[in-house]
């Protein structure tokens, strides 16, 4: 067995462990376990074919082994920097920087094959569409992805930016790459006779209308959907790698690829049906208006009575049932310990407590799971929305904490942007208490009819604070 076998083979063992981490990362119970085996994975694939280099015919020259170690030296620092001070709330942003590295990494191998086979007339026909698509994919999900950590950072507004012309403008553009894609093809078939500059040309062109796609694309989608714009991202990135793994006969991108791909798609699909909407209402819309924007579902003021935290401590004390309900200001104010802490207080005291989550609480799929995972909240006790909803009319406090949009009772009528999605039924428990900072608006850009329900009671406090006041006034109790 010669040592190009052993490095295909430690390859094909990465692929495998990328198989059985994402297996792995079904249940919450093993999804530590299956992020590391993934990692170990790659740690493999890439020592295999740091190996396969260095053993080929000719080795590596002096310059490559320079960029090489440079390469590894700025990602894996960068990696480790941000892995240890990235906080969770940033997290969504994150993972869209993520994939613009991904895709725009699968763009740049594709355009280095393209020009240095395709542009000679060597490239087959099926090599040619493996590196125009992997170009033309990678180059829309790397400024598509820079546009929407934009927005999830507060850099460009999260409400939807619509300027004259956009829409037509997204067409053009998609009609422009797909052209351009066939030209090359027919170059490749012999069909059509183009020169090596006159193909580069009609690659740049190409690359362009890409990247301006992914721009315009990214920008009329409003805040509240950039969950699903991730995933439909991520999705695009794992494709663009699975296309450069066909280019470059590399079964670890292929599979891995393949996988990102695969399961960003189904992903997005779920998310959509959580929010009750299609993929493509989604990208065509601008559902959102950003958070602090003004509107009203209702068209009128809301009402709301504040409680104190006494009041509140005494309510959960002689409850029998209380749920929890976590949303994006208690992973803003880090108060998932505190939450944790409440819950087993009140479990104490005889409490029946559960945590219900919606599909897209958070900024992005699983943000609530990995916060109260993270603060060793039982995971029996987390519960997806279609199994907890009917619990709501049994419930005897709801206790809301920083969650908006996904409890507002508007979705149920017609007219207003949350119109359709699925919520918590938070309104149908005997009483409800929101800890909020404020009356403010969520990403849906609208009032919250739930903190006008005369059932409800606002205790105006940061999440982390609001609920170390409700701790502090049950122990007292």
């Amino acid at each position: 067995m010669t040592i190009s076998d052993l490095v295909y083979f430690a390859q094909l063992a990465g692929a495998a462990a990328f198989v059985l981490g994402l297996h792995y990362m079904n249940s919450p119970a093993t999804a530590r376990n299956g992020n590391l085996l993934s990692a170990g994975g790659m740690i493999l694939a890439v020592v295999a074919t740091l190996v396969g280099l260095v053993t080929r015919e000719g080795g590596l020259s002096a310059t490559s082994w320079v960029i090489i170690l440079v390469g590894f030296a700025i990602g894996a620092g960068a990696g480790l920097w941000m892995a240890r001070n990235v906080k969770m709330t940033a997290m969504p942003q994150l993972v869209s920087l993520f994939n613009a590295v991904g895709g725009g990494a699968a763009a740049l191998v594709a355009m280095e094959d393209y020009l240095r086979i395709g542009t000679q007339g060597g490239a087959s026909v099926s090599t040619s569409i493996f590196v125009v698509l992997g170009t033309a994919i990678g180059c829309v999900t790397f400024s598509g992805s820079l546009i929407a950590s934009g927005k999830l950072q507060g850099l460009i507004r999260g409400k939807p930016i619509i300027f004259p012309g956009s829409r037509p403008l997204t067409v053009v553009l998609a009609v422009v790459a797909v052209v351009g894609t066939a030209v090359l093809i027919l170059n490749a078939a012999g069909t059509l006779t183009l020169g090596s500059g006159a193909a580069a040309l009609v690659l740049g062109v190409i690359i362009a209308s890409a990247l301006v796609f992914g721009i315009t694309m990214v920008l009329p989608i409003g805040g509240a959907d950039m969950p699903v714009v991730i995933s439909l991202l991520n999705s695009f990135t794992g494709t663009a790698a699975a296309m450069a793994g066909f280019v470059l006969n590399n079964p670890v991108l292929i599979i891995s690829g393949a996988l990102v791909g695969a399961s960003g798609g189904i992903l997005t699909k779920l998310m959509a049906d959580a929010m009750n909407r299609s993929i493509i209402n989604i990208i065509v819309g601008g559902f959102g208006g950003g958070e602090g924007t003004v509107g009203s579902a209702g068209g009128g003021a809301i009402q709301a009575r504040s409680v104190s935290a006494d009041d509140v401590a005494i309510q959960l004390v002689y409850a029998s049932n209380v749920i929890v309900v976590p949303g994006y200001g208690l992973a803003v104010a880090q108060a998932q310990y505190a939450c944790r802490e409440l819950g087993e207080l009140l479990e104490s005291k005889g409490v029946d407590v559960k945590y219900a989550i919606h599909p897209v609480a958070g900024r992005m799929p699983g943000h609530m799971n990995v916060l109260l995972a993270e603060a060793n909240v039982p995971y029996p006790s987390l519960r997806e929305m279609d199994e907890i909803n009917p619990e709501f009319d049994r419930c005897d406090v709801a206790l809301v904490v920083g969650a908006n949009d996904v409890t507002n009772p508007a979705a149920r009528r017609p007219g207003n942007p949350v119109s359709g999605m699925p919520i918590l039924n938070v309104d149908h428990a005997k009483s409800i208490v929101v800890i909020k900072r404020s009356m403010g608006r969520g990403y849906a850009g609208i009032d919250n009819e739930l903190y006008g329900n005369p059932k409800t009671g606002m205790l105006f406090a940061d999440a982390k604070d609001g609920l170390g006041q409700l701790v502090a006034a049950v122990k007292a109790l």
